[in-house]
């Protein structure tokens, strides 16, 4: 996915950033804890076609980055 683009978008619910996850093919909003489907490198930014993660996923995005600051602190 082009990086401009992806910088320019934001989330149709809360208008905060999005993280582009290319394993899953989704750009995902942590704050709403929706992932809107990226269908040939065209986000789909629709909330009917976004889906619901669930806590764990959620979560691990906050444990990453915990860890990750707690790592660079040393």
């Amino acid at each position: 996915m082009d990086k401009q683009m992806l910088a320019m978008l934001v989330c149709p619910h809360c208008q905060g950033k999005l993280k582009y996850d290319r394993e899953r093919g989704e750009l995902k909003c942590y704050f709403d804890g929706l992932a809107y489907p990226v269908e040939d490198e065209i986000p789909v930014m629709l909330a009917e076609q976004a889906r619901r993660m669930d806590a764990d996923e959620k979560l691990a995005k906050t444990r990453s980055g915990a860890g990750e600051a707690r790592g660079g602190a040393t």
